[in-house]
């Protein structure tokens, strides 16, 4: 049985906040749905119909949207649009590995739509171009957290240990990991933490 350092107990109570954090969030969350007057039904975003018209009045048109663009910015798009080649190469890849793989080791699978979540196209106040850009943002985005949870999987499964040096912004299930050169830990909850996986797809 692995014996509790400072050093887990500090990541536990850091897992513990921000779970908290996330609940309040989510508490002020609906606060601005109703602030804003909007209510989520069956997935789908649904406004008033006073709060749709007045965001109608609020949009820019098309004409005067690129009329300010920087020309810069126009010559650029073709670039920026051009990544959802290696974005929907990378959507079918890791969807590919985690259903064949995760299978095999009896790992959850990552549901794909609590990361992906494409919703700004229904604000009113944005014009063609910006809905078109929210979308592409929500995916790409919203891909490389689905990708980001499947890896943080694979690791759990076979790496699970801290690195040496403290990175930037590890991933919500660094604090499970093993300490760095505890090969007595590593070699008899390795199993354990793998099962994890199983019993459970929580962060």
């Amino acid at each position: 049985m692995k014996t509790k350092t400072k050093f887990d107990e500090i990541l536990e109570r850091l897992h513990s906040t921000q779970l908290e954090l996330e609940q309040e969030i989510d508490r002020l969350l609906a606060e601005k749905r109703e602030q804003f007057q909007y209510s989520l039904r069956l997935g789908k975003v649904v406004f008033g119909r006073s709060m749709r018209n007045w965001q109608r009045q609020q949009r820019t048109s098309l004409w005067q949207f690129l009329r300010k663009a920087p020309l810069t910015y126009i010559l650029s798009a073709p670039i920026i649009y051009g990544m959802i080649i290696p974005l929907a190469l990378l959507d079918l890849s890791i969807n590919f590995y985690q259903h064949i793989c995760f299978r095999i080791y009896g790992i959850s699978l990552v549901c794909r739509a609590d990361y992906i979540v494409i919703d700004r196209h229904h604000l009113a106040y944005l014009n063609a171009i910006q809905k078109i850009n929210c979308v592409y943002c929500g995916y790409g985005n919203g891909l490389i957290e689905f990708s980001r949870e499947i890896l943080a999987r694979t690791e759990q499964y076979w790496c699970p240990i801290k690195h040496a040096h403290r990175t930037f912004d590890p991933h919500s299930r660094t604090h499970k990991f093993f300490d760095y050169g505890d090969v007595d830990t590593w070699q008899s909850n390795l199993n354990s933490l793998r099962k994890d996986l199983n019993e459970s797809s929580d962060k």
